[in-house]
């Protein structure tokens, strides 16, 4: 039996296409320039990459281009011709939300209870969720992102004397399967809110920056990573003179998300970024060496760091976060002391200092080159010998490939404690040849 011929592929007319994905525009928009395109596709051109002209043209895009007029026509063409080409119909978008409607919302909640809270916190995650238009707008109305803080505030004190209430009525992975507080976090989190609205939020509210520090005692692993990264970014976007006098509380809650090895491997390396950011400070330093930070640094080399972790890479860059804290930390004395009291503090500094990226490397050899400078008591210098960090500079010393900056202060090191050294089988003929006593 003959068989029919197969049907001729259906041709796509060419003003459906959008000029970005070459796919059938969904929601189509126009620009100023007279060009037409796919919301998606051009909002992520203009937001996420960061262009600021045509892609047709190259004409310069203007202020009105960010909220670009939806093309009502060129949709309806495009769903009658998909119809009566079989073709599946794409359905109607939903208008945009604006800052009015995001801005009844957060005062219905403002003047309501509980229930209406959770309400307001439901539909602006839904919200968020649809688009990165929608998470913009959300973030520029008036008053959203002050909302969602104060809730985090408001509920944050009773949170910490008992467990996070679970919601039962939504989906486990959902920001509302958890308490007003958590969710208010976790939306918080999704908004990624830029610098200039962290400013506004730290100018407004003096003590964010302390209910970050309060949810990082929180028990949800989540809530605890998701306050990590507020406090990341909340922290660039402070003055320096209000990094220098960070609360203890904050400081230990820093040190104790680090320590914890049961958080996921970014929530650790996000308290290493924050505690590189917060020690440079003196008193920081002594706070942090209080909480316990040096132990929690040395261990982290110790399982994960220098590359030979189960996370990898990832394991190499937290080795590499921790050497550049413990070198900080070192620039106090309560630090040195510490590092020294460790059983294996040195001994995992030097391995790192011959095992990291150049930036870790010059950090573990900077650390080490503070205490052989101001603590190296007897013990101190015979423990670094019976260790192995005399042999680890002398290695940095000959193979010079950690740099010169790393390798001089390796050879002072050497220099400096040349006569208790000397003795060492295994370095003898050098120290005898390059520093004669």
């Amino acid at each position: 039996m003959e068989r029919s011929p197969a049907p001729a592929p259906v041709e796509v007319p060419r003003f459906f296409v959008c000029p970005i994905s070459l796919e059938v525009m969904r929601d189509p928009v126009t620009l100023s320039s007279g060009i037409t395109y796919d919301r998606d596709s051009i909002e992520r051109w203009v937001f996420t990459d960061g262009h600021g002209d045509c892609p047709v043209t190259k004409l310069p895009l203007g202020a009105g281009d960010r909220e670009p007029t939806p093309n009502h026509t060129l949709r309806r063409l495009i769903q009658s011709w998909c119809a009566a080409h079989a073709v599946e119909r794409f359905p109607t978008p939903r208008p945009p939300v604006d800052a009015d409607r995001v801005a009844a919302i957060v005062d219905a909640a403002r003047k309501g209870g509980r229930p209406e809270v959770l309400a307001a916190l439901r539909e602006l995650a839904e919200i968020i969720g649809e688009s990165d238009r929608n998470r913009r707008c959300v973030e520029g109305a008036p008053g959203a992102v002050e909302f969602l803080a104060s809730v985090v505030k408001k509920h944050a004190a009773s949170t910490l004397s008992k467990p996070l209430e679970l919601m039962h009525d939504v989906p486990e992975d959902s920001p509302m399967s958890t308490s007003p507080e958590e969710a208010a976090l976790s939306i918080l989190h999704s908004l990624k809110p830029s610098e200039e609205t962290l400013k506004r939020i730290l100018e407004s509210n003096d003590d964010f920056v302390d209910t970050l520090a309060s949810v990082l005692r929180w028990p949800s692993h989540r809530a605890r990573t998701h306050g990590m990264h507020l406090l990341k970014a909340a922290l660039s976007a402070m003055q320096p003179s209000r990094l220098s006098t960070a609360s203890t509380e904050l400081i230990e809650g820093v040190v104790r998300v680090a320590a914890d090895r049961a958080l996921p491997p970014k929530a650790v390396k996000l308290a290493l970024h924050v505690l590189c950011r917060l020690s440079p400070w003196g008193r920081n330093r002594i706070k942090a060496v209080e909480a316990g930070a040096m132990a929690a640094l040395v261990e982290l080399l110790l399982n994960e760091g220098c590359g030979g972790g189960s996370n990898g890479g990832g394991g190499k860059r937290a080795g590499e976060l921790a050497a550049v804290a413990i070198d900080h930390l070192c620039g106090c004395a309560e630090g040195r002391q510490e590092l020294v009291a460790h059983p294996a503090g040195l001994a995992a500094v030097a391995r790192a200092a011959t095992r990291l990226s150049p930036t870790g490397t010059e950090s573990a050899v900077r650390a080490l080159h503070a205490v052989a400078r101001h603590a190296a008591t007897p013990a101190v210098l015979q423990e670094m010998l019976a260790v192995g960090v005399v042999a680890r500079l002398l290695y940095l010393v000959q193979a010079g490939a950690a740099g010169e900056r790393p390798r001089e202060r390796a050879r002072e090191m050497l220099k400096m404690h040349a006569r208790v050294w000397r003795g060492s089988p295994c370095l003898a003929s050098h120290l005898a040849t390059s520093y004669p006593c």
